[in-house]
C-alpha cells in the first residue's frame, strides 16, 4: 500500500518536457503547421472579386475532373512514379554496393567514401548548370569525352528529348544522392560483429554467401528506411528539375513531376496566372500519395520486419 501511495505520488516529470517543448515547437511551427494550413487552403476558393469562402472538396473534384488540370496531373504522377524507380533500381543497389565494398576496411576507403559523399553537399543548382553544360549537344563536353572512345552514337540531346529526359534527370539525380543510402547502408554494415564473418569463413563461406545470409538480412531494417526516405523525398522532388528543365520541365512536360506542376498551379508561369487553391489541391494529392505509400509501408514491410526480428 506504501509503495502504490509512494508511486501515485511520484512528481511529473517537468524535465521532459523542458527537454522536448522547443524541438516540438520548432517542429510544430516549421511542418505541423504548414501542412495544416495548406490543406485548409486546399478547401477553400475565391469568386471574382469576391471574399474567401469555404468550397469543400469542389477543388480537389475540379483537379481530377477537369481537362485543364487532370492531364497535367496523371501525367505528373506517372512521371514521378517513373523518377521513383530509377532511384529504387538504381541508387539503392549501387549505394548498397558501394556501402559493402567500403566495409572491407581498404586502403583509402576514407577517401573513396568523402568523393562519393561530395556531390551530395553540392548546391543543385551547381549540379544542374554543370550537367546542362555537359550534356548541351552544341557546346557541350560529351562529345570530346565520347568521341576518343568510339561512342559517337551516345552523342544525343539527351535533356531534350521526350524519352530521354526524365531517365536522364534521374540519373544525375542517382550520381548526387547516392552518398546517402551509401552511408545509411555502412552505417549499418559496420555494426555487425565480426565474430559472425569470423565463423562464415571458417565454415567455407564465400563473400556473396556472406552477403546473402549474414549482411542482407542485418540490414533490412536500414533498406526500409532507405526505400521510405527515397520515396519520400523523390515525391517531394522539385529542384533539381526545375534547375534543369525550368517550371516548364520539358520538353513538352516530359520531365513534369509534382513538385514542378504544384510551382505552376500556385505561382502561375508565363501565360498560366496562378491559382492557390488549386496549388494547395495539387500539395494534399501528394501529401495523400505520400501518406498512402507510408502506410502501405508500415502494413506491409515493416510488420514482416518486426515478425522477423521476432
Amino acid at each position: 500500500m506504501t509503495y502504490l501511495t509512494r508511486r501515485a505520488r511520484r512528481p511529473f516529470p517537468w524535465h521532459i518536457v523542458v527537454f522536448l517543448a522547443p524541438a516540438v515547437l520548432i517542429y510544430t511551427v516549421v511542418m505541423i503547421y504548414p501542412i495544416l494550413a495548406s490543406l485548409w487552403l486546399s478547401l477553400q476558393t475565391r469568386a471574382a472579386d469576391g471574399p474567401e469562402h469555404f468550397a469543400g472538396l469542389a477543388n480537389y473534384r475540379r483537379l481530377l475532373g477537369s481537362e485543364l488540370y487532370a492531364q497535367p496531373l496523371w501525367n505528373a504522377v506517372r512521371n514521378n512514379v517513373v523518377f521513383f524507380a530509377i532511384h529504387m533500381l538504381a541508387q539503392n543497389p549501387v549505394g548498397l554496393l558501394l556501402a559493402v565494398l567500403l566495409s572491407f576496411r581498404l586502403r583509402g576507403s576514407a577517401v573513396y567514401r568523402t568523393l562519393l559523399f561530395t556531390p551530395t553537399v553540392l548546391s543543385v543548382v551547381i549540379i544542374g548548370f554543370v550537367w546542362k553544360l555537359i550534356l548541351n549537344p552544341a557546346w557541350g563536353v560529351q562529345r570530346g569525352l565520347l568521341e576518343p572512345l568510339g561512342l559517337q552514337a551516345l552523342d544525343q540531346p539527351w535533356l531534350g528529348l521526350p524519352g530521354t529526359a526524365l531517365p536522364t534527370l534521374g540519373l544525375i539525380s542517382v550520381w548526387q544522392n547516392i552518398g546517402i543510402p551509401m552511408l545509411l547502408f555502412l552505417a549499418a554494415l559496420v555494426r555487425i560483429p565480426d565474430e559472425l564473418y569470423e565463423a562464415a569463413r571458417l565454415d567455407g563461406a564465400g563473400g556473396w554467401t556472406i552477403f546473402r545470409r549474414i549482411q542482407l538480412p542485418l540490414i533490412l531494417p536500414t533498406v526500409g528506411i532507405v526505400s521510405v526516405l527515397t520515396f519520400v523525398g523523390n515525391f517531394n522532388a522539385f529542384d533539381l528539375i526545375y534547375s534543369v528543365q525550368g517550371a516548364l520541365a520539358g520538353p513538352n512536360f516530359a520531365s513534369d513531376i509534382l513538385g514542378t506542376l504544384f510551382y505552376r498551379t500556385f505561382f502561375g508561369y508565363q501565360l498560366q496566372p496562378g491559382d492557390e487553391y488549386m496549388g494547395a489541391a495539387v500539395a494534399g494529392v501528394m501529401l495523400t500519395i505520400i501518406l498512402a505509400g507510408l502506410l502501405l509501408y508500415l502494413v506491409t514491410v515493416q510488420r514482416r520486419l518486426t515478425e522477423v526480428e521476432l
